[in-house]
């Protein structure tokens, strides 16, 4: 109930008229049975601009560090991430992709839509980054669509760290449903996974027009920290 008073009431149209989405490829999305929706991940937004054009539900997997937050606001933002239909999944330890694997199975058991971000992770930069093959685990094991999607603007109105967006146009675009029936039972072949994984990146790739980088993107994140923390503990120091 409060997913959809979010949807039409709450959240809907005052994020249609802030961010103003322009929709192209909206009929690629099936109007009933299960598939996923993969795409570019570059805002927090992200997060309820796709829900808000969808006629359909969506259920996403979200970090579980938003269900987890301390004090009031993060009670607030557990119970708005809950009422919106998103389901908490914990990216920490060796198990972690398995438990995703599990909760978006249960959704898409459920024949509805499953959202998901491949990356992983939120770009910091605005660049595409590779993609992690749960997505495909997923499209196999539940023999489901994959439909690419490309948020396209979102970045600029609400970069990493802002709380407020600005006012920037947004481009939300779907791409035509991607077939991986003829690799049916073969969701244990690593080559297979990454190969289907790669497809839906370029897939994305090719509707969103990002830089791509064939790297995941939490491991370059560490890299940049670790590199920044050098330089604050070891500054250069002026010549003569």
């Amino acid at each position: 109930m409060f997913y959809y008073l979010l949807k039409y009431v709450l959240l809907g149209p005052l994020l249609r008229l802030v961010f103003r989405p322009r929709i192209e490829g909206l009929g690629h999305v099936p109007s009933s049975g299960a598939a996923i929706v993969a795409g570019n991940h570059l805002s927090f937004s992200d997060h309820f601009l796709m829900p808000a054009i969808l006629k359909r539900r969506i259920t996403f997997l979200a970090k579980a560090e938003y269900f987890t937050g301390p004090g009031l606001k993060g009670r607030l933002t557990a119970f708005f991430f809950r009422s919106a239909g998103q389901i908490p999944v914990d990216r920490s330890g060796k198990d972690a992709g398995q438990a995703a694997i599990r909760e978006g199975l249960g959704v898409l058991s459920k024949d509805e839509l499953l959202g998901i971000y491949p990356e992983g992770t939120r770009s910091h930069d605005g660049r595409l980054y590779k993609g992690k093959v749960g997505v495909a685990v997923m499209a196999l094991k539940a023999g489901v669509p994959v439909i690419p999607c490309a948020m396209i603007g979102t970045f600029e109105a609400q970069p990493p760290g802002k709380v407020i967006p600005n006012i920037h146009p947004v481009v939300i675009r779907f791409g035509k449903p991607l077939d991986f029936s003829r690799y049916a039972g073969m969701e244990n072949e690593k080559a297979i996974l990454r190969a289907i994984t790669d497809e839906i990146m370029y897939a994305i790739l090719s509707l969103s027009e990002q830089e791509y980088v064939d790297e995941y993107a939490a491991v370059v994140k560490a890299k940049e920290a670790e590199a920044n923390a050098s330089r604050r503990r070891f500054p250069k120091l002026p010549l003569g």
